[in-house]
């Protein structure tokens, strides 16, 4: 691979084969790395927030009919 530097960009090249820009910055990299898992994380806690609040509406609206049943 051959890589051609990005002018004005001291951090970037550009991959002759695949026309790609890549940051040769790895301190960059690992930043962007980190707020990504941290992102999928608040994502998959707000999904699992979502579904345990789903299921207590679901338990409510059972407790409620079983409710309904007992006074009807």
């Amino acid at each position: 691979m051959s890589y051609l530097k990005v002018k004005g960009h001291s951090n970037l090249v550009r991959d002759t084969e695949s026309h790609a820009i890549i940051n040769t910055n790895r301190s960059t990299y690992e930043l962007y790395m980190k707020k990504q898992m941290q992102r999928r994380r608040q994502q998959d806690e707000l999904r699992d927030t979502v579904r345990e609040i789903n299921n207590l509406k679901n338990e409510m609206y059972e407790i409620k009919e079983l409710l309904k049943k007992v006074i009807g």
